[in-house]
């Protein structure tokens, strides 16, 4: 017999209410498929336009930490001046490094704060390395540790320069959290489909992969044009990619070799990117893995006519037996496989968006 606490599974996972998600990315061992990721994606022109698309982007998802970079948005519109190394950390999902930690820290310092007012979880740090170096130095689950501590150290120090309590500021009716909600429906262009909480406790928003893809289209627009927060939160993530994510992580490298562009992943296989004409690239892996992720984006880009000759170490990936490559993890042809004849270059999915 079910649980009554789980009676409500058998509707909610009604294969209709299901989204309709296109095979984007496989694992082949020598000729052979052996694992299949589905997903959806879209690209936006900077007037919002669809350029490309598969899968459903217009159903309703979490964007995970992607949100942070315009989480930070309303951050610097309410009045926050952080140095770009730590506006940039105030929008990552950190590696957990002692530059990270200590970045975290210094927000606090800067407006009298300490770790006791942050109210996100508790966690390792979040890269391999960083954690194996943590834990062979006695270290133990904190809260700077975990990969969202400087945006709750930018949220607490936007409390403290506007009067806002800060106790309580992931509370969704505090002022803080009321602003990030407008925020990001000014920027997505969309009212939130539901809410929930993610991971490290922010309020969560049910949105689109078109509206995200056109808020990053707008971050990354801004940083060529002028002084506006969008402006200031792009540029920061562009100068430092290494405090968005961190050493040996696919986001900071794709900023690296890519000028001019704003990046930002979220769990779950999440994957968002703006390019400096406005243009963006939206992806959800539906399995909610993230080695699909890079493989699919890159795909995306490259249709978009972006040089990533210099992502191949990020464009696929070796599958390896006895040590030695016998095949592949890369993007499908998922978007030759829905080119529509009218409009070259985009998706037939698009004409509908």
């Amino acid at each position: 017999m079910i649980s009554p606490a789980l009676a409500h599974l058998p509707t909610l996972l009604a294969p209709e209410r299901l989204p309709q998600h296109a095979p984007l990315a496989v694992q082949t061992r020598d000729g052979l498929v052996e694992s299949v990721h589905y997903g959806s994606v879209i690209a936006t022109a900077a007037d919002g336009r669809t350029l490309l698309a598969a899968g459903e982007p217009l159903a309703p998802f979490y964007p995970r930490s992607a949100l942070k970079p315009l989480q930070a948005v309303a951050m610097v519109r309410a009045g926050l001046d952080l140095p770009d190394e730590l506006l940039a950390l105030a929008a990552a999902s950190h590696s957990g490094a002692a530059t990270h930690r200590d970045g975290a820290r210094r927000i606090l310092d800067l407006h009298g704060l300490t770790p006791g007012d942050l109210e996100n979880s508790t966690d390792l740090p979040y890269g391999a390395r960083e954690r194996e170096d943590w834990l062979g130095g006695g270290g133990e689950a904190t809260q700077l540790a975990q990969n969202c501590s400087g945006k709750h150290a930018a949220m607490a120090a936007t409390c403290v320069i506007n009067g806002w309590p800060v106790r309580g500021y992931l509370d969704p009716a505090h002022p803080l959290q009321e602003l990030v909600a407008r925020t990001v429906a000014d920027l997505t262009g969309e009212e939130p489909e539901r809410t929930s909480t993610d991971g490290c406790g922010t309020p969560l928003f049910a949105l689109t992969l078109r509206g995200m893809a056109r808020a990053f289209g707008r971050l990354a627009a801004a940083a060529e044009a002028g002084g506006s927060a969008e402006a200031g939160v792009a540029r920061a993530m562009r100068r430092h990619p290494q405090m968005v994510a961190g050493e040996g992580r696919d986001v900071t490298a794709l900023m690296r070799l890519v000028p001019g562009l704003v990046a930002k992943d979220g769990f779950e296989g999440v994957q968002l990117v703006g390019l400096p004409d406005g243009r963006a690239v939206a992806v959800k892996i539906s399995d909610g893995g993230d080695r699909a992720r890079m493989p699919v984006t890159v795909r995306v880009l490259a249709a978009l006519d972006v040089d990533t000759s210099p992502l191949a170490r990020i464009a696929a990936a070796p599958v390896l037996g006895g040590g030695r490559p016998v095949g592949l993890l890369q993007a499908t042809d998922f978007l030759a496989a829905s080119e529509s004849p009218a409009y070259p270059g985009a998706s037939a999915a698009s004409e509908a968006l």
